[in-house]
């Protein structure tokens, strides 16, 4: 059987953690140090999904979180299935900025999945957005929602799995 190709992007705010949850998915690895993504960065993964079969090479679009890039990263997204919408829960205005997002994706790509993920659970004692409020959010973009921790690898996969099972 042969694997059916999928388009997804990570989308959020600079410093969310976006590199970081691909290098955990595709790579099984965190690294504490922080690079800001320039432009965009593509990896793959295969993953198979059960009931029926199906193979998916997930090629995941690493965009960069910042205003100056708006702009070109717009391009990016063109031919995107799904998107993980990835916010810091030690920062509340990520999780707002995420309907930015979810618009120029959106204007791009009409027939959208969309996974909230909700970072960094891991600094418990730093946490801003409760889940009351990542369940409006996600709500708003018809979307499941996860807690995730790309250092701890907390629901990194499961994550990416209910966004790929989206997209069969």
């Amino acid at each position: 059987m042969s694997a059916v190709a999928r388009k997804i992007c990570l989308l959020g705010d600079f410093a969310v953690g976006k590199t970081s949850l691909i290098r955990r998915f595709v790579e099984g690895r965190f690294d504490e140090s922080y690079l800001s993504t320039i432009g965009v960065q593509i990896s793959r993964r295969t993953v198979t999904l059960a009931a029926p079969d199906v193979t998916l090479n997930l090629y995941v679009w690493d965009t960069a979180g910042s205003e100056p890039f708006t702009a070109v990263v717009r391009s990016y997204y063109q031919g995107a299935r799904g998107a993980i919408l990835v916010c810091d829960l030690t920062r509340p205005d990520t999780l707002q900025s995420l309907t930015k997002y979810v618009r120029e994706m959106s204007a791009v790509n009409k027939a959208m999945a969309f996974v909230v993920v909700g970072n960094k659970v891991d600094l418990a004692g730093q946490r801003e957005i409760s889940d009351a409020m990542l369940d409006e959010a996600a709500q708003q973009y018809n979307a499941p929602w996860f807690l995730s921790s790309a250092r701890t690898g907390e629901n990194v996969e499961e994550a990416f799995q209910v966004l790929a099972g989206q997209l069969r």
